[in-house]
């Protein structure tokens, strides 16, 4: 939870909307330690992925990493495994951004497309790529 407040606090502040106690009551409300995968760099944890199955594809619901392990490709690397492994699978993925947040630009990059503004978050829609279930990856 702590990777989690590190990784939004800026962005939070930024619109007004940080609030310790929302952000750990939010994220405990939902923790799943089965769908939760650590990430590491040079072998220390700085981040951590949720993705969840769903009746309509996958849900990327958290990706978060510490300030200092962002803007180094780590993202990057972690939401291509995921975005391989859903091709394999041929399922979308669908993810929340915060309005305002960098992680708009973010998966826009990689091939989300914005499909629904919410009053706090926007909402992102992948369908399966070009190469659906030609390849494999390992996380």
């Amino acid at each position: 939870m702590a990777v989690r407040i590190a990784a939004m606090r800026e962005s939070l502040e930024r619109l007004g909307r940080f609030d310790l106690r929302r952000a750990r009551d939010r994220f405990l409300s939902g923790f799943d330690p089965a769908s939760t995968r650590h990430v590491l760099a040079d072998g220390e944890r700085v981040g951590f992925v949720v993705v969840r199955p769903r009746d309509d594809g996958l849900l990327l619901d958290h990706l978060y990493l510490l300030p200092g392990a962002q803007d180094r490709g780590i993202g990057a690397a972690v939401l291509a495994d995921v975005l391989a492994r859903a091709d394999a699978s041929r399922l979308p993925v669908r993810v929340s951004a915060l309005r305002g947040s960098d992680a708009n630009r973010f998966y826009a990059r990689h091939g989300f497309e914005l499909v629904e503004e919410g009053e706090f978050d926007n909402h992102y829609l992948r369908a399966t790529g070009p190469a659906a279930g030609r390849g494999q990856s390992q996380l």
